[in-house]
């Protein structure tokens, strides 16, 4: 029996966004600490959604390329529970967040051939993230990452899975890995619509949506629980 899809609501920005996801209790909720982007928010404004946010949502702190000082503050404020990373961090950033902070790093991948996804499958972090960029709202090639889960035998599935634990994570690991043995969150263009088809396929260890549960731009109450219902449906 695989493990259950997770959830991950990403580019919250309003105490209104907090209330919505609380009341589908989503896995993670995604907070962009990163400046130039639509959904950016200060770390002040991340330490009041945490506060507002149930406790059982572990908030995600997204970083590109920022400076490793700003990461480690954040964790320090109790903002964040993990930290993703969007930019062109390598191995050697990864682990110096990760020994500076204690906290489980995603490394977002935006997948445009196989030498992405064979990158993804080496990568230090302890869990890893596959997209077609950042914030796009557009999905990457599905039958390249179908090819690839194939090639490697994997289709979503760890070689041992009782033998495994999410690495940075408490919960014993399933069925849901990536080559590699990395927890991984499928992104891009995933909606309410196509979100079940998707968990259906790949078998990811979470899903992660934005801009598929806005409306003009702003976090939908019914389309995240719209989003929420149908991976938990599945």
């Amino acid at each position: 029996m695989k493990e259950k899809t997770l959830v991950k609501i990403c580019g919250l920005r309003r105490p209104a966004d907090a209330q919505a996801v609380n009341r589908v209790l989503p896995d993670f909720a995604g907070l962009i600490l990163s400046p130039g982007f639509r959904r950016s928010i200060g770390l002040e404004q991340a330490v009041r959604l945490r506060g507002l946010l149930d406790p059982r949502i572990r908030t995600v702190g997204v970083y590109v390329d920022a400076d490793p000082e700003e990461i480690i503050k954040a964790a320090a404020s109790g903002a964040v529970n993990l930290i993703q990373l969007h930019g062109k961090e390598d191995d050697e950033y990864i682990e110096r967040i990760i020994l500076r902070t204690s906290l489980p790093v995603i490394k977002a991948f935006r997948v445009s051939g196989k030498s992405d996804l064979e990158q993804a499958a080496k990568c230090s972090a302890q869990w890893i993230l596959l997209d077609s960029g950042t914030g796009t709202g557009k999905s990457f090639d599905w039958e390249l990452l179908a090819s690839f889960l194939e090639e490697h035998g994997s289709a979503g599935k760890a070689k041992s899975p009782e033998s495994l634990r999410y690495r940075g994570d408490s919960r014993p690991a399933g069925e849901n890995l990536f080559p590699g043995n990395h927890p991984w969150l499928l992104a891009g263009g995933l909606s309410p619509e196509n979100v079940a088809a998707a968990v259906m396929r790949f078998c990811p260890t979470a899903v992660d949506v934005s801009s598929k549960v806005e409306t003009d731009g702003w976090k939908d109450p019914e389309k995240i629980r719209a989003f929420t219902e149908a991976v938990r449906r599945k």
